[in-house]
């Protein structure tokens, strides 16, 4: 089987490149951006070998996982641009379902097979990671962004040693390829980018994540500038900022860092 849009994302006017294997599908995106395409374009791979996540970390796809880049170039604040990572997640955990319905009926309700969003850029299997999404952003063409999101998924393996314990569909008992994955995952794609539509439509993507969010209304610990942040997970705001509630009642919000559930949060993310 090889990598094909969807008839949405086909009907969008979104266009794919598809690699055997590939350093990064996120450098290539931003790579082909420097050289003047303007996308919207997809760069796929079931192989990659120099992949990276936040912080650097490195997000390596063994052969049949599944790393993806969307390239949008448009005209948005770098700030608005942050908030398309949401859309993202939204499409993620949308094809995901679509993909594991046999599985989530063989499962009758089990907490392994419920997905949901983890701020600001996971996708959760139960407790653990099943795909991570990265957004990346450059100046190009005088005022517009190129704008990279980077979108890799654990189809038939995951990593050991991460901070957050990790899964693969496979292991969770959903047997499909990259590719079907990905087909599903475009036209998603089309239909929560059209939703989020250059940022106007922030308020109905936040509402939908929200909906789905991991650790809504729970004990939260996030690491941020060296600091531990601890409180309640009370929302996410207009700008896609984790609102923390402390002991105090005092409200803070956090732009960026490690965020850490349950009796992680209680240890004080240590």
């Amino acid at each position: 089987m090889t990598f094909s849009l969807g008839s949405r994302a086909i009907s969008a006017g979104h266009r794919l490149a598809a690699f055997d294997q590939i350093g990064s599908t996120n450098t290539e995106a931003m790579a082909r951006a420097r050289d003047g395409e303007r996308g919207p374009m997809w760069f796929v791979t079931s192989e990659q070998t120099a992949g990276r996540g936040r912080r650097h970390r490195p997000w390596i796809a063994p052969r049949g996982n599944l790393a993806s880049s969307i390239l949008e170039v448009i005209d948005v604040s770098p700030a608005v641009a942050a908030t398309l990572g949401f859309a993202a997640g939204l499409a993620l955990e949308a094809a995901l379902r679509r993909v594991s319905v046999e599985a989530s009926l063989r499962a009758a309700g089990s907490d392994h097979m419920k997905f949901s969003l983890k701020w600001p850029n996971d996708v959760l299997a139960g407790r653990q990671k099943l795909a991570g999404i990265l957004l990346e952003a450059e100046a190009v063409a005088g005022d517009h962004l190129a704008v990279v999101v980077g979108i890799g998924t654990n189809v038939i393996a995951a990593p050991e040693g991460m901070p957050t314990p990790a899964t693969s569909l496979a292991a969770l008992g959903v047997h499909i390829g990259a590719e079907e994955l990905f087909t599903e995952l475009s036209d998603a794609w089309a239909e929560f980018r059209g939703i989020w539509d250059r940022g106007r439509g922030f308020g109905e993507i936040r509402r939908l994540w929200l909906e789905r969010a991991a650790g809504l209304g729970q004990p939260v610990a996030i690491q941020t500038g060296g600091a531990t942040v601890e409180g309640t997970f009370d929302t996410i705001d207009e700008q896609g900022c984790l609102m923390v509630r402390t002991s105090g009642g005092k409200r803070i919000p956090i732009a960026a860092g490690d965020v850490y559930f349950g009796s992680a949060a209680s240890a004080g993310a240590s």
